[in-house]
């Protein structure tokens, strides 16, 4: 692999990870080995996107298709980001269409004709809508994106008995998708299936947690990331009663758990943090009631986070260590 594809798909890498800053410092590097790449300015406009930058990000888009007219991702990416945040749904139509124009697939198709639906319906143009959406290829969908959004797209018509099989599968085949499970409680609660639509809502609220925490994740230290790197994040409101009366502080933020343990000891809730057998963690339990209470407000919740889960990977992994060298020393 050369230099160049090297650093994009390291850009692309981190931004499954949600490293909006170490993906976009790749486009960068990317860019200077290649000013023209259009491939390049599509990754920079993705990263922009994520960061909010809409206006950034349309800007990249548009250089992106400039130096390729038949760049369908691009256009696809600037569409949606013109939906939202911009809300220039005018411009967003004219880009699906210009898409639509060059899509091959099926794929293609369906993306380009849910963004346009969607820049209709921001539009308040309901029956323009509804025959964008007809033109919508039939299933079955293999992407479990296109499931949801399909499915969401009949329940925003209207359409719930249509929606309800779409979302379902949705959620059936991508478990951890937060958006599926909340329209399939907004779903089951139509239909009067209350006890369902609960468990779908606590279903969503659990992995819209879960999500925020992973994207916490991109901002720790590296030096400290590669502690947590692979760890199953679980998500509480406060530590269980088993735990507290082992011990564990009630108002703990978060704990680390399944230690590995490069000479088999174990580690108990508590850490052990005087052994120098842990070499990484494997779960990583976060309690949201007591994060949002020392944060003292939403805005502050990520830096809270953040803040929790450096001080406790220190405190597990960096100064055990440092206490062995020192007594290495002395000896």
């Amino acid at each position: 692999m050369d230099q160049f594809s090297a650093h994009l798909d390291r850009g692309w890498e981190l931004v499954q990870r949600g490293d909006t800053r170490g993906a976009a410092a790749s486009a960068r590097r990317a860019l200077e080995l290649d000013p023209n790449s259009p491939e390049a300015h599509n990754l920079l406009g993705f990263v922009a996107a994520m960061e909010g930058e809409g206006e950034e990000a349309i800007e990249a888009y548009q250089q992106a298709i400039a130096l390729d007219e038949t760049y369908l991702e691009a256009m696809l990416n600037a569409a949606e980001v013109l939906i939202a945040p911009i809300g220039d749904f005018d411009q967003a139509i004219r880009m699906c269409d210009q898409a639509l124009d060059l899509a091959e697939v099926d794929e293609e198709v369906i993306d380009a004709l849910l963004l346009k639906f969607d820049a209709l319906m921001g539009k308040g143009e309901r029956d323009e809508a509804k025959r964008v959406l007809e033109k919508v290829p039939e299933g079955p969908y293999e992407n479990p994106g296109h499931l949801f959004l399909v499915g969401r797209a009949f329940y925003e018509m209207g359409d719930v008995e249509r929606a309800r099989g779409l979302i379902e599968a949705s959620a059936e085949k991508d478990p951890r998708h937060p958006e599926a499970h909340y329209y399939l409680g907004l779903i089951r609660d139509e239909l009067g299936d209350s006890r369902g639509a609960t468990v779908s809502f606590m279903r969503s609220r659990e992995l819209d947690l879960l999500h925020s925490a992973q994207e916490v994740f991109a901002h720790l230290n590296p030096v400290l990331y590669k502690y947590v790197n692979g760890a199953d994040v679980f998500i509480s409101d406060v530590p269980g009663v088993e735990l507290v009366a082992e011990g564990v502080d009630p108002r703990a933020l978060v704990i680390l758990n399944g230690f590995d343990p490069g000479d088999g000891v174990e580690h108990d809730w508590r850490g052990d943090r005087s052994s120098r057998a842990a070499t990484k963690a494997s779960r990583v339990f976060i309690y949201a009631l007591n994060v949002a209470r020392q944060a003292g407000h939403t805005s502050a919740i990520e830096q809270e986070l953040v803040g929790a889960l450096e001080r406790e990977i220190s405190a597990t992994f960096l100064e055990p260590e440092q206490q062995d060298r020192a007594k290495s020393e002395l000896n």
